[in-house]
């Protein structure tokens, strides 16, 4: 069975690496081959290296500050070279990027059939991420498997008249984190700690990761602003805030952060440089959906500073709480979880819904099934 992945940032390359792994282990069953198109340059290439993983077709696409329509028309010319060269019996996407739909439309207008990684995350809105909602939904509405991460992902399918092939196997994300802490853990911590020299990692540090396209603009300073509040009402704590490579996240954060103290602006931080940031962490602060699923496995609360997420398991489990993009609702929750010990012990201690670390194998002996 010919297989080609199909993705271009950073998240989809954490979240394959564990799957292309296991589907490499069996060489006598599966040809497979990578196609990156590199929405993200150097955050991607930073996880293909820690990961090993070697990309056969490279599009290159990332532009300074590119339009939608712009990536949107590249991206689908390129792919479809890529396909019609390697001639796949299988493209897998993951996820909701512009790479997952068009990987998916592509494999559609040449009758490829297309296996959907973390199907069937919903938030309702439109609008709200943006434009990754409607990238899933319409991805969900070509694919001819869907792998779901929970049964809430497998029932929001079934309410769109998607009935067949629906797997729920867990996100590979937890399989990502915990091979990358396993890799850490077997290297010199050292290097990590000299990284953050700068930071005092003995005392409660606050980790706040934020970049989405939605939030551009005056909620992002809210966002800003409650974080520099946090940080003056609480001189004890250091906050950590690795700053995303776009100019619309950049410019507020250093026009109302910069010069504090305890609040540390880092340029992004690789995988692994992340996610040992992360294990110290006391608390995070994100709108990211990955750290959503991630933090739980290492007993840490999230605050999501979001209005409406995808991932609801979360909020429901107890592993984290909605705050949005509101200074006051940011500030009192997280003054919250500093002070109120048993809180922060519910959240730390509750289980991760979003798996265990074995959603690859599963995936893959799916696959081994169908090329018997």
């Amino acid at each position: 069975m010919k297989i080609l992945f199909i993705f271009g940032t950073r998240p989809e390359a954490i979240k394959l690496a564990p799957l292309i792994e296991e589907f490499s282990k069996y060489k006598n069953k599966f040809q497979i081959k990578i196609c990156v198109t590199a929405q993200h340059r150097e955050m991607l290439d930073q996880v293909l290296t820690f990961f090993q993983i070697h990309a056969d077709y490279d599009l290159n696409l990332m532009r300074t500050n590119q339009s939608l329509p712009d990536v949107t028309g590249r991206c689908l010319k390129k792919l479809d070279e890529v396909v019609a060269d390697f001639t796949p019996d299988l493209i897998i996407v993951q996820g909701d990027t512009l790479s997952t739909f068009l990987g998916a439309l592509v494999g559609y207008f040449r009758k490829i059939k297309i296996a959907h990684i973390e199907a069937g995350l919903r938030s309702g809105d439109k609008y709200s991420p943006f434009p990754e909602e409607i990238n899933r939904i319409l991805t969900s509405h070509i694919a001819d498997f869907h792998f779901a991460p929970t049964e809430k992902a497998r029932k929001n399918l079934f309410k769109e008249g998607i009935r067949k092939n629906i797997f729920v196997v867990g996100n590979t994300v937890i399989d990502a984190l915990l091979k990358g802490i396993t890799i850490i853990n077997k290297g010199d911590q050292k290097i990590y700690e000299k990284y953050f020299s700068s930071i005092d990692l003995t005392g409660k540090i606050i980790l706040v990761t934020a970049h989405r396209r939605e939030s551009f603009g005056k909620p992002f300073e809210n966002i800003c602003n409650a974080i520099k509040e946090i940080a003056v009402k609480n001189p004890e704590v250091n906050i950590v805030f690795p700053v995303h490579l776009n100019p619309n996240v950049r410019k507020p954060v250093h026009e109302i952060l910069s010069g504090l103290a305890n609040v540390h602006l880092l340029e992004p931080l690789d995988y692994p440089h992340l996610i040992w940031l992360m294990n110290k962490s006391y608390l995070i602060l994100t709108d990211s959906g990955g750290i959503q699923e991630e933090a739980p496995s290492l007993n840490k609360p999230v605050l999501v500073m979001r209005y409406k997420t995808e991932r609801k398991e979360g909020i429901k489990s107890n592993t984290a709480i909605l705050v949005g993009t509101s200074k006051k609702k940011i500030v009192d929750s997280t003054n919250k979880l500093l002070r109120d010990a048993g809180l922060y012990l519910s959240m730390s201690k509750s289980s991760n819904p979003y798996g265990d670390g074995q959603t690859s194998k599963r995936i893959v002996e799916y696959f081994l099934g169908k090329s018997e």
